[in-house]
Parts: C-alpha cells; sequence; structure tokens
C-alpha cells in the first residue's frame, strides 16, 4: 500500500474484502484473494484512525485526524455527510441500527463519545466520563434483556449496552434506550471495570459466548467472563503493546498483535500459545479474522500494520507449527553461517578447529 495502515475491517457484504484506512488519508476496499483495491475513497488530509460500515445503506464511514468523520457511498465512492463536533482527534468509530433510527457512535482523544444521527448528521448525544481518550468502543452483542431473554429486543424494553475503553486504562458501559433513543439516549452503569494497567486500545465479543476481550499498552490481552461479572479469566502474555484481539468464530482461538511485530495465536481453553506468525517488520495496528461464508474454507487471520502491508495467515495449527519448523531451521542456519564466517579468523590470529585443538591439547 502506498502509506501505513492504521485500522481494518471486514466488508459485511464479502469474506474475501476488507476495508482499510491509511495514514495518508485514504480509505480502500481490497480484495483480499486478488490484492485488487476496488474502491478508493478520498477526501481527508491527515491520517484515518478507524471505520465503520453502516448496516442499513452502503456507507463507509472513517475517523480523522482533522476531529472530523468522512462518509461515502460506497459503490460510487461519492462523499457523504462530514461530521463536526470533536475537539481532537477521532479514534474509534460503530454504528447501531436502531428503531427508526441508526446511530453513529464516534470515541476522541478529547475524551469524549458522540452519539450521531447517521442519516442527518446530527449530534444526538455527548458522553463525558473517561479522564482521557477514548480509544476503543463495542456493542454487548446481548444487550440487557427486561425478559431474560438473548438478544435485544425494542418491543420487550430491552436496552443496547455500549462498551467503551479508554487511555485512562478504565472499560465504562452506557445503557442506550431503545424505547425513546431521541430522549435520554445513554446512561452510564456503574462501576467501572479496570482489568489493565494502562490504555486499552480494543474490545472484542466472542462470537458464541459474547465474552468480551481486550487489548493493552500493558503487553497483555485478556478475556473478561460475562459469567463472572466481567472479571478477567485468562490472560495472555502478548508483550509489548497490544493494539488487536480477534477471535475464530468457534471460539477456539484467539489472536494478537501489536508493536512486537508478530501475531500470535492462542488455544482459547488453555490460553496456551499454539503458533506464531511473523512477516511484518512494523507496528501491527489491526486484525480481523475472515469467515467463507458457504464454510467451505478454513478461517483466515488478516493483519494490517505500520510497514503500508496486508498479510494473510492460516489460522492452521498444523500451517502454524509448519512455519515454526521453517523459521527455527532459517534461524539455525543463519547461526550457522555465522559461526562459519567468524571461524575463518578469530582473536590470536587462530580459526575456531585450530582453539579446539590447541584446547584438546592444554587439557592433555
Amino acid at each position: 500500500m502506498p502509506s501505513k495502515i492504521l485500522a481494518v475491517i471486514p466488508d459485511p457484504t464479502a469474506s474475501n474484502r476488507i476495508f482499510i484506512a491509511e495514514a495518508a488519508g485514504t480509505a480502500r476496499r481490497v480484495e483480499l484473494d486478488t490484492g485488487h483495491k476496488t474502491h478508493i475513497f478520498r477526501g481527508p488530509t491527515t491520517p484515518l484512525t478507524s471505520l465503520a460500515t453502516s448496516l442499513l445503506h452502503p456507507t463507509l464511514y472513517a475517523g480523522s485526524w482533522d476531529k472530523t468523520i468522512w462518509s461515502w457511498n460506497i459503490p460510487t465512492r461519492t462523499p457523504g455527510i462530514r461530521f463536526r463536533g470533536h475537539s481532537d482527534f477521532v479514534k474509534c468509530l460503530l454504528t447501531l441500527p436502531l428503531p427508526g433510527l441508526e446511530l453513529l457512535i464516534s470515541g476522541s482523544s478529547d475524551a469524549t463519545i458522540i452519539l450521531w444521527n447517521a442519516m442527518t448528521g446530527e449530534k444526538l448525544q455527548t458522553l463525558k466520563a473517561h479522564a482521557m481518550g477514548v480509544l476503543a468502543l463495542a456493542i454487548d452483542p446481548l444487550g440487557e434483556q427486561s425478559d431474560g431473554d438473548d438478544g435485544i429486543d425494542a418491543a420487550t424494553g430491552g436496552s443496547v449496552i455500549l462498551f467503551s475503553a479508554s487511555s485512562d486504562r478504565t472499560i465504562l458501559r452506557w445503557r442506550i434506550n431503545l424505547q425513546n433513543p431521541h430522549s435520554s439516549l445513554a446512561t452510564l452503569l456503574p462501576p467501572p471495570l479496570t482489568p489493565h494497567e494502562t490504555s486499552i486500545y480494543a474490545l472484542h465479543f466472542s462470537p458464541l459466548s459474547a465474552d468480551l476481550y481486550t487489548a493493552s499498552a500493558d503487553g497483555t490481552a485478556m478475556r473478561l467472563s460475562r459469567e463472572h461479572g466481567w472479571a478477567p479469566d485468562t490472560t495472555l502474555e502478548h508483550g509489548d503493546y497490544v493494539r488487536a484481539v480477534a477471535v475464530s468464530g468457534n471460539e477456539k482461538y484467539i489472536v494478537t498483535a501489536g508493536r512486537s511485530e508478530d501475531v500470535k495465536v492462542w488455544d482459547a481453553a488453555s490460553g496456551a500459545m499454539v503458533g506464531v506468525w511473523w512477516g511484518h517488520w512494523d507496528e501491527v495496528m489491526g486484525l480481523v479474522i475472515v469467515r467463507d461464508q458457504t464454510g467451505k474454507s478454513a478461517e483466515r487471520i488478516v493483519s494490517v500494520g505500520i510497514d503500508a502491508t496486508i498479510r494473510l495467515w492460516p489460522l492452521d495449527e498444523s500451517k502454524m507449527q509448519q512455519a515454526k519448523l521453517e523459521r527455527e531451521r532459517e534461524e539455525q542456519g543463519l547461526e550457522k553461517e555465522e559461526v562459519e564466517a567468524t571461524g575463518k579468523e578469530v582473536e590470536g590470529g587462530l580459526t575456531a578447529d585450530e582453539e579446539a585443538e590447541l584446547a584438546e591439547l592444554m587439557d592433555d
């Protein structure tokens, strides 16, 4: 790609496509199998940090360093509404369809969350509770039900629960009223969650259990258990800043990535690392797991990074083990070459073989 890639999301209409956000201010839709850039979305002149797509109409949204949110019609690439209201970088986005309304929700370095009418650009509510910048947002897929049933249903009086994470190391929960979303839209739910020691970069709900996974600058990713009141029950020591976390469709694997440049795969049940993918030469900024909608092929990991590359990795333990063995052989070969190179001339004018021979004579 022409510039650093700062964010990635799957295309909800096709499992073989993604959208990426670039530091050059461009967003692109990319075909994974060919690498072909089918759509390029232009307009911003500052880095794009985050992306979201509408679930109701073909619109792409991008948060920018210019403190605004840009939008485009996806088929035509025509610019749409530009959302203005934050006083610092926009860091995260998501969309939420409600009865008679679609919300666009944005988090910013100005420590606020803004709820927008996605169709009109109207600012509906500003949420202020974080002490520092808001870095990640996620919607609880189970919501909050008044009748105990699973799922979100406005007719039964349920609520949507928004989770937000910040540089202040807290995760906050907000109840969004489904009965009358135009009035008293969101309220804060106590208490704050503080599983990490410092900034939390990513929030991700697992597809089956709906547990919450987090990624943090403290070098760990965690699973927060819904059953145990969002207490951590798994901690993955990835190392260095962890920028992204993803979970496989069957919840067998957890994938993490960040400043360490590698992509690590973990067994969700045991917390043991089962594989590592190497290839990026700078910080990894985003991860998604793409699934074949027909179910005929295995899931794949997509990683993007500061090195301006998009990389595809199989989510397959046998292939991960094969890659590990190949890397070990490569490293052993490099070590052998280094020994051979340094053995040609060593301190005192003796080769490595001569040094060994001398040592045997001295032992005698």
